[in-house]
């Protein structure tokens, strides 16, 4: 079966799990550039080999978070379509997903702190300005 019609498939089942809109716009976007890379050649075609290529060219590009989400996309698309037995194995099985990066937390500085307090109207406000911010629910 060929990737085009292997993507109306998986598009159809997704919509039927309640997959939102914006998720099946975010894989379709990482199933043209798979298409794009590859063509529209048939799915039992592609190889782990094949798939590790393309996403090495695509490190260069991206961030991990990024590569993640595509290598995100393919292993779901190809464990569905050994789910729906359309291959025999499942290429993207032996993929691993970047390490992520490190985020730093962003934290207020004294001045926005005490801007935060002064801008409190009411002590209710204050009292939960206060709650939030010494519990570290502010993050």
């Amino acid at each position: 079966m060929i990737l085009t019609d292997v993507w109306s498939l998986y598009k159809a089942d997704k919509q039927i799990q309640g997959y939102s809109a914006q998720t099946l716009k975010a894989y379709y976007v990482q199933f043209n550039l798979l298409l794009n890379s590859f063509g529209n050649i048939s799915i039992q075609e592609l190889s782990t080999n094949s798939l590790k290529v393309y996403l090495g060219k695509a490190v260069e590009k991206l961030k991990p978070s990024c590569l993640g989400h595509r290598i995100r996309f393919i292993k779901s698309l190809f464990r569905w379509a050994q789910d729906e037995n359309l291959i025999n194995g499942n290429p993207a099985s032996k993929i691993k997903e970047p390490k992520s990066e490190l985020r730093v937390p962003k934290y207020l500085s004294e001045e926005e702190i005490e801007h935060l307090r002064k801008a409190c109207h009411t002590t209710f406000e204050n009292a939960l300005f206060e709650f939030m911010y010494s519990t570290g629910c502010r993050i």
